[in-house]
């Protein structure tokens, strides 16, 4: 069952009206969208997914994938870069019966304003979404006397309410203001398949994700070759 675009808009409407929404486990039409997808209902559509745990993440031609681990090589997060644009995933725990974009958005808005951008809802192809600007801190280049600078970056935020799952994505660059760099990135968007296991998690909290087992390795040897204790690959 993929979920998208009809759901998202039949939430809000209800929510608008004060009333109640649907648990999302309930059948859809899929006329209008087709993904992202639950683990449950992922289709054999022959794309290539790289694993990362809780997140399959589409590997397309001409993308960039780029996973981003701390100091413990926990994973803690995932993008994809198409060109001068990029898209940023995250997948979250959500309630079993109701999702929690509309609250996202919200919170996405309040924090863009107070830090000096603007951010305005719009309909997109996945349903509600924001486009605008976010002010961003960029740090100068190691050896540089300069101080931070504050740069106003187009951004887009999508999310999507699975069962059980908030899947949201970061659009930069390009791609945030122009629908045609947008296509391949949002198609992107579309592709992951989210697996939330059956783990008991609070609200919003980022569900686990894991390196690929040949990157794991790669960076076990890594730190072999460095004299240090890898931990145990994810």
């Amino acid at each position: 069952m993929p979920f998208g675009r009809r759901r998202n808009k039949i939430d809000r409407s209800l929510r608008e009206r004060g009333v109640p929404p649907e648990p999302q486990h309930r059948e859809r039409p899929v006329a209008e969208t087709s993904g992202p997808y639950d683990a449950a209902d992922a289709p054999a559509d022959g794309v290539t997914r790289v694993d990362l745990g809780s997140i399959l993440l589409p590997a397309a031609a001409g993308m960039e994938l780029r996973v981003d681990v701390n100091a413990q090589q926990k994973v803690v997060g995932a993008s994809l870069r198409h060109g001068d644009s990029l898209l940023q995933v995250s997948a979250f725990a959500a309630p079993r019966a109701d999702g929690i974009w509309d609250d996202v958005r919200a919170d996405l808005a309040r924090s863009a304003k107070g830090q000096g951008g603007a951010l305005t809802e719009v309909e997109g192809p996945f349903g509600p979404e924001l486009t605008g600007h976010v002010v961003a801190t960029v740090n100068p280049v190691a050896g540089e006397a300069a101080s931070p600078q504050a740069v106003r970056r187009a951004t887009r935020f999508l999310g999507v309410d699975g069962p059980r799952w908030f899947l949201r994505g970061m659009i930069s660059g390009a791609a945030a203001e122009d629908p045609a760099a947008a296509g391949p990135l949002e198609k992107a968007f579309r592709d992951i398949v989210v697996v939330r296991g059956s783990d008991p998690l609070p609200v919003r909290e980022q569900l686990p994700m894991t390196l690929p087992p040949q990157a794991a390795e790669q960076i076990a040897r890594q730190q072999q070759a460095a004299g240090r204790t890898p931990p145990p690959a994810g």
